[in-house]
């Protein structure tokens, strides 16, 4: 009988969609623009410990280095090659973080930049990562190598040559995005150069895959390629394991592509999770947080074992999708999202971990939401420091160390598997429930002070908020819940607390 318990928790753990994290493990983070290096000592020193499953990583491949404006965030996403060289690290560095990373459970999901090259006006001068040559205005890069015949230039039906009507299907996936230069996936000489490329990954060690401009790509193109992959490598994962992939396609309506034509792929990104659950804490447009007693496919979203969800990404935390995101600038409702996020059952969700800059509003939009990394004068990244409390310093915001964020992770770990139970809401902002017996959260996101006796589906005890502190040996550094015989507890939460929830779990028990 134990036997076939195991069996069918490896089957539960290695199934087509999953993301191939160690089994009680629940949860990826996104160190945005991180240096191999750093990683490597995140994923030993903090990521492993704390229980989080993974690190999607920004784009490993060669590519051009911008100066005018210096050094951009978004230049990681014009790839010249698919040689392994960043202002992250080279392929030492790269192979050396895989390694240390997957040896302590912290799996790595590679950015992938498969939809197309850099800009096509790019000077042929403009130098490049690891310095390799390539000239944008005659398609040769010779690294992999590509020549005009690989890209979709003489596919594309406007005049532009880039995307114009983003209502229109071909042009969306046979056009340029943005001026970057669209190979042409149906070949099969570029299909087996990507494969190739994602493969050496492979065998380095990586997890899985996000699929970078997915919307951009026809999905029979991605299904080729994909199933061209290589099974993981089983020094770290089991013996058949497929890469995990996960699509970005942004689909808020109103286009003609839909995310459900890329299911059968693997997973995809929902976008609509962020901007409705801001639209929410937000309080905008007259809506509640009792109303995300249906939260998930009640709210048109795609079926939880296909989703990808987060509160924030580093697309849309710059404006991209809308006002209604949540992000570290607006830390109290942020935490609140993320914590709704880590405690719900839906999906499989990402923590992002960015790092800051100064914004600058000219008619409501930001003027520097193109500034990279924290970088030395000559524009080398600089390393993630740390502090003495924990948090991090340098210009990087690490949300993912952030104590309730943390906790949070754990407590989805904790709670793996249970349903939702015990909700509660008082029609507005006061929401509560349940992961059936494992743990319990309750919000106060009203303009009154909370003060409701709520059944937990907790067993009696004393419980350590993991919110205002946490479990430390037998004491609470923050707020005890007391858990009664029949299963409930008091629970007051302050309009004006600095974090208005609480959230406790049985590994917080007393």
């Amino acid at each position: 009988m134990r036997g076939l318990v195991f069996l069918v928790l490896l089957q539960v753990c290695t199934g087509q969609f999953n993301p191939n994290v160690v089994c009680g493990r629940t949860s990826i983070v996104h160190l945005f623009e991180w240096r191999w290096e750093d990683i490597a000592e995140e994923c030993e020193r903090y990521l492993g410990p704390n229980g989080f499953g993974g690190v999607q990583i920004s784009p490993p491949t060669e590519n051009l280095i911008v100066t005018n404006p210096k050094r951009p965030w978004w230049e990681r996403y014009q790839p010249i090659g698919y040689k392994i060289c960043t202002r992250s690290g080279d392929e030492q560095q790269f192979r050396n973080m895989v390694t240390r990373c997957n040896n302590v459970g912290v799996y790595i999901y590679v950015d992938a930049i498969i939809n197309h090259m850099c800009g096509s006006g790019v000077d042929k001068r403009t130098s490049s990562t690891c310095g390799s040559p390539y000239d944008a205005n005659e398609r040769s890069f010779p690294t992999v190598p590509y020549l005009r015949q690989d890209f979709n230039d003489n596919k594309c039906n406007t005049g532009s040559g880039n995307i114009e009507d983003y209502r229109d299907v071909n042009q969306v996936r046979d056009c340029r995005l943005l001026s970057l230069l669209d190979l042409a996936l149906e070949k099969e000489y570029v299909r087996g150069k990507i494969a190739d490329f994602l493969n050496k990954l492979i065998d380095i060690g990586v997890a899985g895959f996000r699929l970078d401009a997915s919307k951009h790509m026809w999905p029979g193109d991605i299904q080729v390629i994909m199933s061209r992959l290589n099974n993981l490598n089983t020094e770290w994962f089991p013996n058949g394991s497929r890469p995990f992939v996960f699509q970005e396609v942004i689909d808020l309506g109103g286009v003609g592509i839909s995310v459900t034509e890329y299911f059968g792929i693997g997973r995809v990104t929902e976008f609509k999770y962020g901007a409705k659950l801001g639209t929410v804490i937000r309080k905008w447009n007259g809506e509640k947080m009792a109303y995300l007693k249906n939260w998930g496919e009640g709210w048109g979203f795609m079926p939880a074992d296909r989703a990808l969800v987060f509160v924030d990404n580093h697309d849309n935390q710059r404006g991209h999708a809308g006002d209604s995101i949540l992000t570290f600038f607006d830390s109290r409702m942020y935490k609140m999202a993320v914590g709704f996020m880590l405690a719900h059952p839906y999906g499989f969700t990402r923590v992002m971990s960015s790092f800051s800059w100064t914004r600058n509003f000219v008619d409501g939009k930001d003027t520097n939401n193109w500034i990279g990394p924290p970088s030395h004068f000559n524009g080398s990244t600089k390393a993630v420091s740390i502090n003495e409390n924990t948090t991090c310093g340098n210009g990087w915001v690490c949300e993912h160390r952030w104590r309730q964020i943390k906790n949070m992770v754990l407590f989805r770990n904790v709670a793996n598997g249970q349903a939702l139970t015990n909700w509660w809401d008082n029609g507005e902002n006061q929401v509560a429930f349940g992961r059936g017996s494992t743990g319990f959260i309750a919000f106060n996101n009203d303009d009154r002070d909370m003060d409701v006796t709520l059944n937990t589906g907790l067993p009696a005890g004393t419980y350590c908020d993991i919110i205002s502190g946490q479990k430390e040996a037998t004491y609470c550094t923050g707020i005890q819940i007391a858990v009664s015989s029949t299963g409930t507890a008091n629970v007051k939460i302050n309009s004006s607390a600095e974090d208005p929830f609480i959230a406790i779990h049985i590994n917080a028990k007393l």
